[in-house]
């Protein structure tokens, strides 16, 4: 009777409080951290799924990924990462979708500090300038493409400094550690955080190379699927285009 009992109680409390949700865990581009975190929020709505973001470069999360790390879904800010998993075998093959596509900013934190030629990068009117690390970041590689095209790459080496991601670039350059630095257009029009002031250079597409941003799985895991799927609902795509990205 006892026992009759507790499995009647524990029968109760699933039906009442839900079976535990299934985790779903994320690795994604350090520029998309934020809008990801929105899109989780709206998919756990939807689902008893719950979705654990891990943050960080891409190219830091290739190589884990590579190494074993126990990634469901990856959310990379280039095309070569999940391409190169998906032809080690290391991600689940034709599920390589194309989610946003970045724009990149010269930025600084400094009203009319940079006009919207970006005449400041020849004038030499500042101490240091952030970029991403290009070998890690795509967006620190599409900043490097700017400066190679503006023929500015060598000359302004000893005022370089590098974030592991376009996030610690962006860092660098709101607390003051650098003047200003080429940031993902999304980190200054967040809806959820406005920044006030400031000065931006909106970079011509033909000075880089787009940033396409997609997502591969790595676990033929229903419930990662199904996030995935929701990355290019209406509602999602919505979501991403308020927050400074182009969609396919």
């Amino acid at each position: 009777m006892l026992k009759r009992a507790l499995l009647t109680a524990a029968g109760f409390w699933l039906a009442v409080h839900g079976a535990a949700a299934v985790e779903i865990r994320v690795a994604v581009a350090s520029n998309f951290s934020r809008v990801a975190e929105l899109l989780a929020f709206r998919f756990e709505e939807q689902t008893n799924y719950h979705v654990t973001l891990i943050p960080g470069s891409t190219g830091k999360h290739y190589a884990q990924i590579s190494n074993g790390a126990p990634f469901d879904l990856f959310l990379a800010a280039d095309v070569e990462r999940p391409e190169l998993l998906e032809k080690g075998g290391l991600a689940v093959e034709d599920t390589r979708v194309t989610y946003a596509f970045g724009q990149l900013l010269l930025w600084s934190p400094t009203k009319d500090r940079v006009d919207s030629t970006g005449r400041v990068l020849r004038s030499g009117d500042f101490r240091n300038l952030a970029i991403a690390n290009p070998d890690l970041a795509p967006y620190g590689q599409a900043a490097k493409d700017v400066l190679v095209s503006l023929e500015l790459w060598e000359d302004l080496q000893d005022r370089l400094v590098r974030g592991e991601s376009i996030g610690q670039a962006f860092q660098m350059v709101a607390t003051g550690n650098a003047d200003l630095g080429f940031i993902s257009l999304s980190q200054i029009f967040d809806p959820s955080h406005p920044r006030s002031g400031g000065s931006y250079w909106a970079i011509p597409d033909k000075l880089y190379k787009p940033i396409e941003q997609q997502a591969v799985l790595l676990k033929d895991m229903g419930p990662a699927r199904e996030f995935l799927e929701f990355l290019g609902s209406q509602e999602a795509r919505r979501l991403i285009q308020q927050h400074g990205y182009k969609v396919p």
